[in-house]
């Protein structure tokens, strides 16, 4: 039996009649998440009506019709992605997924499909992978966006489900459309490194919130720049001198004036951002705006930052941010 890696503890494998009580449990906690969303969860009540629903993919995989896989996480079942409808004669398939609220926000399902329309593509030649979502079911159609699907239309109310006709949404992805596993790994990696400049980000913008009564966590500027990080507020206006810190020399002023009262429920947050990766450097510019009590006097505020990157034997981190007020 074959397990594919989804992640550190993450797996995707065959889900099978003799999955069937696991796969009840399973529903039983995803039910609020899948119905009615995924019609057979409605009829998988008991370990019979579960077995059935785990029978007939396995009956229709034995005649090359469908198939169906579970993903696991720490070794709990908490969803899966299937081929619904599989036709290899006019190389057209579908591909689904469902999952509970335990395998959330970690790219599960979106990883799991990718594994198989790489299967459909290069190992079976199909030229079509088709998604079929219910109109308003926005987190399926989010996978399919992520999936760099096509939404090719509407069946308007094409399905029935209990008493209720319903508008389907078809998506699909062409074979000359998908890139290859070599470039989907550039694609990968590139996001990977996209995500972890994202993060520096917010937390260096995070490091100064005071807002509700929370302390601000200066600490955190020390983490994500390199100790020998330049940081200049070039914000004097026309003919004005920039300002350049080393880390101390901005941390601290700002330290005292967050905790001691001078400036109070303070925050600031990007409102756009383009971001440039070459190599084991990168650049971002920023808009961002911030708001607070300064003196007791509320303000709100706006400007531009610029970032430089590079990447250190320990990850990513800040070299240098230069920044105006506008």
């Amino acid at each position: 039996m074959f397990t594919l890696p989804l992640g550190d503890t993450a797996r995707l494998r065959p889900l099978e009649p003799w999955h069937a009580p696991e796969f009840l449990a399973h529903i039983d906690r995803a039910r609020p998440h899948v119905d009615p969303w995924i019609p057979w969860a409605t009829f998988s009540t008991d370990r019979a009506s579960a077995t059935a629903v785990l029978q007939r993919y396995a009956d229709k995989q034995a005649q090359d019709a469908a198939r169906i896989y579970g993903i696991w996480l720490d070794g709990t079942l908490v969803g899966g992605v299937m081929f619904t409808r599989f036709d290899s004669a006019s190389g057209v398939c579908e591909v689904g997924c469902w999952l509970e609220a335990a395998g959330e926000g970690r790219g599960l399902v979106t990883r799991a499909c990718k594994a198989l329309i790489d299967w459909a593509f290069a190992e079976r030649g199909m030229s079509r992978v088709e998604w079929w979502v219910a109109a308003g079911n926005t987190r399926s159609a989010e996978v399919a966006r992520r999936l760099r699907m096509t939404r090719d239309g509407v069946l308007r109310k094409h399905t029935e489900y209990r008493g209720e006709r319903r508008d389907i949404e078809v998506w699909s992805v062409l074979s000359e459309e998908w890139p290859s596993q070599e470039a989907a790994a550039e694609a990968e990696a590139a996001s990977d490194v996209k995500a972890e400049l994202d993060r520096l980000m917010h937390t260096f913008l995070g490091a100064f919130t005071n807002t509700g009564g929370s302390l601000p966590n200066l600490d955190a500027v020390r983490e994500v720049f390199i100790p020998q990080a330049t940081i200049i507020a070039n914000t004097g206006g026309a003919g004005a001198e920039p300002v350049v810190h080393d880390l101390e020399s901005f941390i601290g002023p700002r330290e005292k004036m967050l905790t001691d009262g001078t400036l109070t429920e303070f925050s600031e947050w990007e409102v756009a951002e383009r971001t440039e990766v070459l190599g084991s450097v990168a650049h971002r510019s920023s808009e961002y705006r911030k708001s607070g009590i300064r003196d007791g006097e509320r303000f709100e505020g706006s400007g531009r930052k610029t970032v430089q990157f590079v990447r250190t034997p320990t990850g990513w981190r800040m070299s240098s941010m230069a920044w105006e007020d506008i």
